[in-house]
């Protein structure tokens, strides 16, 4: 039996990864460096796109949790990511050059993985082949038609990306560090603080900008462009990205009307991203506007924002819980192109596609894991059949079944969350 991976981005490297592990040969498929979306710029595996933070790291944490079951499930991905942290506060935020190169690394030195550089056209349906799809959400060209001949219908969506500064450019007289509700070390963020009138006067600007694409769309909730959500009301990015709660500046011991975070980019910190400004404004708006920002007013962008067409399958009409096609079990998606939402929600994904795809080969049942874990319940939300209008979903403790008891405590509630999961977790994989 031979096994293909299409796509070496996090799911594609955790599946080819997983089935490596497990002693079998497994070709890698990567368009890279001979073709590129216009969403990557780097030839490493695994390149994180837009931020390069992987969310919370606390146990307690929708994020977290999902992070430590993978570890404990073998992930190639997770203990790269800690081994190359920045300092974010309670998120795990990493370096993305050495993340990518250290995945790239790991995958082209493992003995049982060839990886070939060339575009993959067509998704072999052979009796002695197993595929896992993990070209992710930009999947195009005859490779999407392919998977159109097998899928029927996409659902689509549209993405964005924030921009990134150099940290020599900020004004650090008018910044202050500080982690909300004092996480993390002072200077793990960098705050921008806005008065009531230079929010609104920001706010202004940032509605009547020009953006790259004319026509209104339809964008995840999760990736709102800022100019969008700032459209829906003057305070939206206030009570959204650029709420000042928690934050209290050293300067004036107030909180600010509003503030923008800045998160380090690399562990140098010479780059910061800013947090939860992905935009679609056209990059002469973004430098115009974003410069009314206190402390970007001479800022040095490295990379302006950019939006991008993203695709996704209806998963719960196309695949079984378990990442395998209803119609065609020898094939398998990982990642996006999924539906579940987030570098670490793809990467587990291609965990258990990597594992399952072994265990059919073998003849063996699927792996399952428990719903009261977090990678169970997004694997059985991918394929519930009774999600009609079925839509990206990322880890939260909502997809999780409510706890036996009521705990009032948020934060106790959530600990038992996840003290359940692992405990769920560690049964399955004795």
């Amino acid at each position: 039996m031979k096994f293909i991976v299409i796509g070496a981005g996090l799911a594609g490297c955790e599946a080819a990864w997983q089935i490596a592990e497990s002693g079998y040969r497994v070709t890698l498929i990567e368009q890279k460096p001979i073709k590129k979306s216009p969403a990557h710029k780097s030839d490493d595996f695994a390149e994180l796109v837009c931020s390069n933070s992987l969310k919370a790291s606390r146990i307690d944490s929708a994020a977290g949790l999902l992070k430590e079951e993978m570890a404990r499930l073998g992930s190639l991905t997770v203990p790269i990511a800690r081994g190359c942290a920045v300092a974010a506060g309670g998120a795990l935020a990493v370096d993305r050059n050495v993340f990518s190169k250290t995945v790239t690394q790991k995958i082209k030195a493992h003995p049982n993985i060839t990886v070939l550089n060339e575009e993959a056209r067509e998704i072999p349906v052979l009796g002695d082949t197993i595929t896992i799809v993990a070209t992710g959400p930009l999947t195009d060209g005859d490779l999407s038609e392919s998977i159109k001949k097998l899928c029927g219908d996409y659902l689509s969506f549209y993405d964005a990306a924030a921009p990134i500064v150099t940290a020599e450019s900020v004004d650090m007289d008018v910044v202050f560090g500080a982690s909300r509700y004092g996480r993390g070390g002072a200077d793990d963020y960098l705050n921008c603080p806005l008065n009531k009138e230079e929010y609104e006067c920001f706010i202004n600007e940032l509605i009547n900008a020009e953006g790259a694409v004319v026509h209104d769309f339809d964008v995840y909730e999760g990736c709102m462009p800022i100019e969008k959500l700032a459209k829906r009301g003057i305070d939206a990015p206030r009570f959204g990205p650029m709420k000042p709660v928690g934050l209290i500046n050293p300067k004036t011991d107030r909180r600010p009307w509003a503030a923008v975070q800045l998160r380090r980019e690399n562990s140098q910190g010479t780059m910061f991203n800013l947090v939860g400004f992905q935009t679609n404004l056209k990059f002469g708006e973004q430098k115009r506007v974003f410069s009314m920002i206190p402390g970007l007013e001479n800022a040095e962008f490295v990379r302006y924002g950019v939006m991008h067409r993203n695709s996704f399958l209806d998963s719960p009409r196309v695949l079984n819980k378990d990442f395998s096609m209803k119609k065609n079990p020898s094939v398998f998606f990982a990642g996006q192109i999924t539906g579940v939402e987030g570098y670490m929600e793809s990467a587990a994904s291609g965990i258990i596609a990597g594992k399952n795809a072994v265990r059919f080969s073998c003849g063996k049942s699927s792996i399952q894991l428990p719903c009261t874990t977090m990678t169970g319940a997004l694997c059985s939300y991918i394929g519930d059949e009774t999600v009609k209008d079925f839509q990206p979903m990322g880890a939260n403790f909502g997809v999780l079944p409510p706890l036996n008891e009521k705990i009032r405590d948020k934060r106790e509630r959530y600990t038992a969350y996840a003290e359940r999961a692992l405990t769920a977790l560690d049964e399955v994989i004795v």
